[in-house]
């Protein structure tokens, strides 16, 4: 395994039920609610699989607008949508299946053809998709159980 270039610890408090509180290591970053819809949850926040869906498309329009204007084309406007399936593997857990992230970005005509060739450099770029796509390795240890 590489050497780590940047690490971060965030930190995840339970408020009540199935309702989290976020904390970034970044101090000036606002905290986060995440929840789940009922009859879990209260839905007071987005839950789990909706901020992974969330950071697959920002990654991906992000990793586009940096393409773009490395080639100095002026977008006027850049949009994400991501579609996400949710179903439940062998086991009859639920599990993230599909992810389908559609980009919809407005250049000018003049730069369409220097804006195309970002489209086989971008993904590439993508922390978070590349990630996932090449699976990511996930160390879990609980404590305050021990007997």
């Amino acid at each position: 395994m590489a050497e780590p270039v940047h690490e971060f610890t965030i930190c995840i408090d339970q408020v009540r039920d199935y309702e989290f509180r976020v904390r970034f290591d970044k101090l000036n970053l606002p905290e986060l609610t995440l929840d789940e819809p009922p009859p879990l949850g209260q839905d007071a926040g987005p839950n789990p699989s909706r901020i992974l869906a969330a950071a697959i498309g920002n990654c991906l329009a992000a990793s586009l607008l940096f393409c773009l204007r490395r080639a100095k084309v002026n977008t006027q406007s850049l949009r994400a949508e991501v579609k996400t399936q949710i179903v439940r593997n062998a086991q009859k857990r639920l599990r993230v299946s599909r992810v389908e992230v559609a980009i919809n970005v407005a250049v000018p005509e003049a730069e369409r053809e220097a804006a195309c060739r970002c489209l086989p450099l971008f993904e590439d770029f993508c922390t978070v998709t590349q990630s996932i796509r090449d699976g990511i390795e996930v160390q879990v240890r609980v404590t305050g159980l021990d007997r």
